[in-house]
């Protein structure tokens, strides 16, 4: 029996930063698969596993217990795997990584999709995105990451910073190459950190076969469209 369940869509959209880090512990977990995800999401709270908007959500098959939201899903995870660093502040510091990676999500879709992107929009966003590169850069740097070696937070082996850093940038790369030279540009420390991580077998196998599975796909729906225009026309 699987260790876990895992309620979101067939994309790599944040349901990967959950997948990345349970195959980074060797967890085991099934796939709800999109009717159930649907009618979980849709179902009166009294009734759902864990009170939520929207997937993921992530049950423990053992107790039952469940928590929605992907930085809470990963902390949950961290905790339970041991891949949090030590001190009170370098957890603070995990969940601000992840917490950074969950806003450049929200802003590479423009709020969830709530206005589709213009090629003069993603002109005026650009700085912007290079900016939250620098930022994932500059706390790499003030933990002796380089790109020959290092830790997002100098923990030695790769935590959860780890993993949701290499999952964004490495997840938005892969889907958008376009968008690779401008990450070795702003932060070629966070770029061969990602290459490091995604290069792990558990991380190979799982993009593998995430890429076999849902192809090119990254968020889905009209607000991917309207992004793969502005850097595809």
């Amino acid at each position: 029996m699987a260790a876990y369940s895992l309620y979101y869509w067939p994309i790599p959209f944040r349901g990967q930063f959950v997948r990345a880090v349970l195959a980074h512990a060797g967890a085991s977990w099934e796939e709800a698969g999109p009717p159930l995800v649907a009618a979980t999401r849709a179902a009166p709270p009294a009734e759902q596993p864990v009170p939520h908007m929207g997937p993921p959500v992530l049950t423990e098959t053992a107790t039952g217990q469940s928590v929605s939201q992907m930085p809470a899903i990963l902390m949950w995870l961290g905790e339970r795997h041991g891949l949090l660093p030590d001190t009170p502040h370098g957890r603070a510091m995990a969940l601000k990584v992840i917490l950074d990676a969950n806003d450049v999500l929200s802003d590479m879709t423009r709020a969830n999709g709530a206005q589709m992107w213009t090629p003069a929009d993603w002109e005026a966003f650009l700085p912007r995105l290079h900016r939250w590169m620098a930022l994932f850069e500059e706390t790499g740097t003030r933990h002796g990451l380089t790109p020959a070696a290092g830790t997002l937070l100098g923990t030695g082996t790769p935590g959860l910073a780890d993993l949701a850093t290499a999952t964004l940038w490495g997840t938005i790369c892969a889907r958008f190459p376009v968008l690779r030279p401008a990450l070795d540009t702003h932060a070629p420390g966070v770029a061969a950190l990602t290459d490091r991580i995604r290069a792990l077998p558990e991380q190979a196998a799982l993009i593998a076969e995430s890429d076999a599975a849902w192809g090119d796909v990254w968020c889905g729906g009209q607000i991917e469209a309207s992004l793969r225009r502005v850097l595809d026309p």
